[in-house]
């Protein structure tokens, strides 16, 4: 039996998700350490504490976010099977991920932080969304895992793109005609063909 997480624990988790869903709703630039902290319901001392700087907090943000990636590919695939890459595509653009800034995937809404962000955190990133593009790739077809890879690499960008293009946009209708176009083409990026039910 486990044993429950220790005070100690539970703090930098609570600070954890407080600061993954401020970095994820406001940028790097759009939140400091004491709104993190003050969203956790911990001091700033607390937060210093635990994660050093916001830096820090910010790669276990980007860790954390990726992981809940990691996690979700295979049980897509599980549950799914052959389809799994129509109802992820559906999923990620649905509206839910649309309006979820906060909690919505961090290859999207982090993916733009990391480009400034020093070198470390980078090949952290490159080391995770290769492991994200292996998951993906495995449910994939394709001759060769250099093709399947190929295959991973464009049908996520096209997600991450079209879901970042979506969110910008101010009308449902304009919102709702990307996430179907892009979609679509996601699903063909994949190697697949469109199951029109």
């Amino acid at each position: 039996m486990e044993k429950p997480p220790s005070k100690k624990e539970q703090t930098r988790e609570k600070i954890l998700v407080a600061a993954s869903q401020n970095f994820r709703s406001n940028g790097y630039a759009g939140v400091g350490v004491d709104g993190i902290a003050k969203a956790a319901g911990v001091t700033s001392g607390a937060f210093y504490s635990h994660f050093g700087s916001k830096d820090g907090a910010f790669d276990a943000a980007l860790i954390s976010g990726l992981n809940e990636v990691i996690e979700g590919i295979p049980q897509f695939q599980k549950k799914f099977g052959k389809n799994w890459v129509e109802e992820f595509a559906e999923y990620y653009l649905g509206q839910k991920h649309q309006n979820d800034l906060a909690c919505g995937c961090a290859m999207t809404t982090l993916s733009p932080e990391v480009v400034r962000a020093a070198s470390e955190t980078q090949a952290t990133y490159e080391k995770m969304m290769n492991k994200i593009i292996n998951l993906a790739a495995d449910g994939l077809e394709g001759n060769s895992l250099e093709e399947k890879r190929a295959r991973a690499w464009t049908m996520l960008s096209i997600l991450i793109g079209g879901l970042t293009v979506a969110r910008a946009v101010k009308s449902k209708k304009t919102t709702d005609e990307i996430a179907k176009s892009i979609k679509a083409s996601a699903i063909t990026a994949a190697g697949k063909t469109l199951n029109h039910q």
